[in-house]
């Protein structure tokens, strides 16, 4: 059978994590003789090579798809083996559902079983709906029912994965907790329940710095295991994630090759990290801080704009005119405090750095 209107792989903007590394993951499984959790494609030394990177016995390379602290991802992973969920914990921008979405494609082979919270998430977007015409005509039955992402998780016995759980009305959170501790989903309306199959584990993710959260009951909190995704340690650790991530999205997106441009992505680097910290580099200077987080994935998201702008309006290749305007809108999220914030940045921090003046010159540029 055919389906109309679907485009090729090749077209798609953003493949699902287990089809972009189908032949990782496939190399993984062909050298993976290590024992197996119940329902689980790869053994968890294997899911955590997928995900930290390594070469194989067979010569097989696989990528890094984070990069931080191996215990971390050894702890997340070990956690999924158990009967307890994960919930992944960090500041905006720390890979969470990056991290999420590639141990679903490596446990389950199947990342889409997700769960975006926000304040309109319902508890039928959890567990399951009804095809209202047949509730009608037929009354309850399995026929007229629509199973949700953990319905069907509990059903396949694969990894559901809910992003921004904290997003998330707490009445709808605390539908999770019998999941969660009997491993069923009740069904009241045919006095029936789904009992989870082997392979079945829920991976949330939730952060505590943006606004309009809601807290999580200590009653949920019980049933997760909790790992904590620090952002970058180290200056050198960010621009490497920032390097690879702009060269992936600068193929996906097919944007003209522009010439590596490390100076910049330094430089944008640095300032997210001196902004963020309170502090300069060489510890002298102490900073207003912005109301934003500035995290490591919006560094991605102005750099990639800059190749953007280089490509097509520029001159071929990354300038501090092409990441200016986009420093300045990730910094000033508030016109009123984070407008101060900048300013005093600009004018104290980079303009005495005589080796930044094409930036200074670019940024009072927006200022007129």
């Amino acid at each position: 059978m055919t389906i109309a209107n679907v485009p090729p792989a090749a077209d798609i903007l953003r493949p699902h994590a287990e089809q972009q590394f189908a032949h990782e993951l496939a190399a993984l499984a062909a050298v993976d003789d290590r024992a197996r959790p119940p329902g689980w494609n790869l053994s968890p030394w294997a899911v955590v090579t997928y995900l930290l990177g390594g070469t194989l016995g067979d010569g097989s390379i696989i990528s890094p798809k984070y990069v931080g602290q191996q215990r971390l991802i050894e702890i997340a992973v070990a956690t999924l083996a158990t009967d307890r969920a994960l919930l992944l914990l960090g500041v905006p921008g720390t890979a969470k559902t990056w991290v999420s979405e590639h141990l679903a494609a490596a446990i389950s082979g199947d990342s889409t079983l997700l769960v975006q919270g926000t304040a309109g998430t319902t508890e039928e977007t959890l567990r399951y709906g009804w095809n209202y015409a047949r509730l009608l005509a037929e009354g309850p039955s399995k026929e007229a029912l629509v199973p949700g992402p953990v319905y069907r998780g509990m059903d396949r016995g694969a990894i559901v994965r809910v992003e921004e759980l904290t997003r998330m009305p707490p009445e709808v959170q605390d539908a999770l907790v019998t999941v969660l501790s009997e491993k069923v989903l009740p069904i009241p309306e045919l006095d029936s329940e789904i009992a989870a199959v082997s392979g079945f584990n829920l991976i949330a993710t939730a952060n505590d710095r943006d606004r309009g959260v809601n807290d999580i009951s200590s009653a949920l909190r019980r049933r997760f295991n909790t790992v904590v995704l620090p952002l970058p340690a180290t200056a050198e650790e960010e621009i490497s994630i920032v390097s690879r991530r702009v060269a992936e999205l600068g193929v996906a997106l097919a944007l003209p090759e522009v010439p590596a441009a490390a100076d910049e992505i330094r430089r944008v680097v640095t300032v997210f990290r001196e902004l963020r910290s309170g502090v300069t580099d060489d510890q002298r200077t102490s900073l207003k801080m912005p109301t934003g987080t500035l995290s490591t994935a919006e560094a991605i998201s102005v750099v990639t704009n800059g190749l953007a702008l280089a490509a097509h309006f520029g001159d071929g290749s990354l300038q501090a005119g092409d990441v200016a305007g986009g420093i300045v809108g990730a910094v000033v999220s508030d016109p009123v405090h984070d407008q101060v914030v900048w300013r005093e940045y600009l004018e104290g921090v980079v303009a005495e750095r005589p080796e930044w003046a094409d930036f200074y010159e670019a940024c009072r540029q927006l200022d007129t």
